[in-house]
């Protein structure tokens, strides 16, 4: 590989890293906002889905909702990601919930070798154990027992989030915001019996719903789909840990309340793996791909 390729793949690679970070941002925006609006939460969840699916809709011009199976899959994959996080959500806390649904890495490791034949390495294994850790430490403060079934719902909210991500990978060549839009629609038509028995909440809420649908939903996950073009599915799921950490920041702007000493602790235990990783990655990708360098191998591994 040419000097010029090996430098215009690492750029390519730390704008999908960008994209990550900005997509874990847009996200982050959802616990502040949800707040806001007095409402079903499925309900929430369809009318955010059906702004996003215009927004996406917009975005492809002419989509082809009919590409293939996989394409199915994963917005079926989709779909569950946000309907199951929701309910997980109303049956258990907050914290739980999240908690549970970012064991998602672990799952990755299992369908990226299943579905996409990509490897994990040494590194992967341990920046998800001490990501994990540092999550538990994190939400420290906000865990409670119980809630059982809640629980139950966030793991298998996880799940999916992982097949979303390696199912959108297995996508790459193809066009996997696709995906996401027939997720959002069909999201959207789960939530209709949810929007329609419940009374409409204020102009205010609507308007935040569209902002939501048009920006945490939509624009986050079209950014999301170009960027696992260029990164490993892992890599799609670690990288956007950084949501839930971004949480109390937005709470801290705009009510004042402070995290407590674990929840710091916890986000710079995360913040640090999550980038000694990408470092890593990124030092072993320019060692390897120097002339006799095992390219190859180097991308099957990452």
């Amino acid at each position: 590989m040419t000097k010029n390729k090996t430098e215009q793949s690492r750029a390519q690679r730390t704008k999908a890293v960008a994209l990550l970070v900005v997509t874990a941002t847009l996200w982050s925006t959802s616990g502040l906002l949800i707040k806001l609006i007095d409402w079903n939460p499925l309900a929430i969840t369809g009318v955010r889905s059906f702004f996003a699916a215009i927004l996406m809709w917009g975005y492809t011009k002419k989509p082809k909702l009919n590409r293939s199976g996989w394409q199915w899959a994963a917005a079926l994959a989709y779909a569950g990601t946000v309907i199951t996080f929701v309910i997980a959500n109303k049956m258990t806390t907050s914290a739980n919930a999240i908690l549970l649904q970012y064991t998602a890495p672990i799952y990755v490791v299992l369908f990226a070798r299943l579905f996409l034949g990509e490897r994990t390495s040494g590194v992967d294994w341990v920046t998800i154990v001490v990501v994990l850790a540092g999550m538990g430490l994190f939400f420290k403060e906000e865990l409670t027992p119980g809630a059982f079934w809640g629980n139950v719902v966030a793991v298998v909210s996880g799940v999916f989030f992982a097949l979303t991500a390696v199912l959108l990978r297995k996508q790459r060549d193809g066009i996997p915001v696709e995906s996401v839009l027939l997720g959002n629609l069909i999201t959207a038509v789960v939530a209709i019996p949810y929007v329609v028995n419940d009374p409409l909440p204020n102009f205010m809420a609507l308007l935040i719903l569209a902002l939501m649908g048009f920006f945490q939903i939509g624009l986050s996950y079209i950014l999301f789909t170009i960027a696992l073009q260029k990164v490993s599915a892992l890599e799609g799921v670690l990288v956007p840990l950084l949501e839930p950490l971004l949480n109390p920041v937005w709470v801290l702007i705009f009510t004042g309340e402070t995290p407590g000493v674990w929840a710091l602790v916890g986000g710079a235990i995360v913040l640090c793996a999550v980038t000694f990783r990408s470092l890593i990655l990124t030092a072993r990708e320019v060692k390897d791909r120097k002339p006799g360098g095992e390219a190859a191998d180097l991308a099957e591994r990452c």
